[in-house]
């Protein structure tokens, strides 16, 4: 990198915020299992992808310009240790969720009785029946019941990012060649760390090239001013493909229209990062770069400040959400039959979510605030 390249941090892009945001109330109906809303009404019931693609890229793209300003300013040692630093509260914060979550479980368990077995429906068998074996497994992230496997690829990632950076500067652009291969071997071959007692639900060796992508752009965005420039021929094919997949899933319901081929699996599997996903979420990026002006009257606006809120403060609701996910699962099994009950929990939970970035956002400024001794 030029000596003069990076001349300051860029301001903070409010779409990324708001798009967090939104990708996190996603994240929340769709993990409240039983739920229409989250069945039906996200992006994903009409796509090759959900939000977890978005949220790997984004990342990505974030900690991509984050590491190369450090980079700039301090080194590669400075930046790396900053990374370490990073992925190691993520990891910290990942065992946390993975120790409250199953208290949660176990104390369902023990005070009704109409939740027999929960913490064993969710993939705990193999830690109660053998907690000893299964710590190992859980401290390297191999273990991963449902709910926790989406953290330790955030995790594993970063930790690649110094690695891929490196290389970059030895190799240039052909760095992410590397990464592709790696991508594209674990897919065809199906290379992937052995899962204990569960499957990874994430595949770090696929995922970490969309991430990695991600970085690639974000600092040729720091340091060029554009990740990518415009080009009405990458749109129009990022608009075919976007519209066709929602052919595909309108016509794979069996309501009449042309069929061309069965839903092939093998191209949309999840956790192996399948090619059809692989393009659909890089697809859908690109699309709403190009359509979603970098700033607009109705993004300070209250429902633009609500969702930027929540985005701005994303790994804390994200945290949340899967405990709300949870028990609005559970309110389902409990009260089945009731049509008015998935509105009225997922209106709830989003307005919680909502409402906990809004005091965080408060909590973080009031401790700015320097009081006179």
């Amino acid at each position: 990198m030029p000596p003069d390249a990076v001349i300051s941090r860029p301001p903070r892009d409010t779409r990324m915020d708001i798009m967090r945001g939104y990708l996190q109330l996603v994240i929340f109906a769709a993990h409240a299992y039983g739920s229409f809303i989250g069945g039906w009404f996200i992006h994903a019931a009409w796509g090759f992808s959900d939000s977890s693609e978005q949220f790997v890229f984004l990342s990505g793209f974030t900690l991509g310009s984050v590491f190369a300003l450090k980079m700039h300013r301090q080194g590669h040692a400075a930046a790396t240790w900053d990374m370490a630093q990073r992925a190691a509260r993520l990891y910290r914060t990942h065992l946390m969720v993975m120790a409250l979550f199953f208290t949660v479980l176990v104390l369902a368990c023990e005070v009704t009785t109409r939740l027999p077995m929960e913490a064993a429906r969710l993939g705990w068998g193999y830690f109660i029946a053998h907690p000893f074996l299964a710590l190992p497994a859980l401290l390297a992230t191999l273990f991963q019941p449902d709910f926790m496997g989406i953290l330790p690829v955030f995790v594993w990632c970063m930790l690649a990012l110094p690695l891929f950076a490196w290389a970059e500067r030895r190799w240039g652009d052909r760095a992410l060649a590397g990464s592709f291969a790696l991508w594209l071997a674990s897919f065809a071959f199906g290379i992937a760390p052995p899962g204990v007692a569960s499957h990874i639900a994430f595949n770090p060796l696929a995922w970490q090239f969309l991430f990695l992508f991600g970085a690639w752009l974000g600092r040729r965005a720091l340091v060029r001013g554009e990740a990518l420039p415009a080009s009405r021929l990458l749109t129009v094919a990022a608009a075919v493909l976007v519209l066709g997949a929602l052919y595909l899933r309108v016509a794979w319901l069996d309501i009449g229209l042309p069929v061309p081929f069965a839903e092939p699996a093998w191209l949309l599997e999840k956790s192996g990062l399948a090619p059809l996903t692989l393009a659909h979420a890089l697809a859908l990026a690109w699309l709403v770069s190009v359509l979603v002006p970098r700033e607009a009257p109705w993004m300070h606006r209250a429902v633009g400040n609500w969702f930027a809120a929540i985005g701005r403060h994303s790994l804390q609701v994200f945290c949340l959400g899967l405990f709300l996910s949870w028990l609005t699962t559970v309110g389902y099994r409990l009260l089945p039959g009731l049509w008015w009950l998935d509105p009225l929990m997922i209106l709830a939970g989003a307005l919680v979510l909502g409402s906990f970035a809004r005091w965080v956002d408060g909590s973080r400024a009031r401790a700015r605030v320097v009081v006179p001794a």
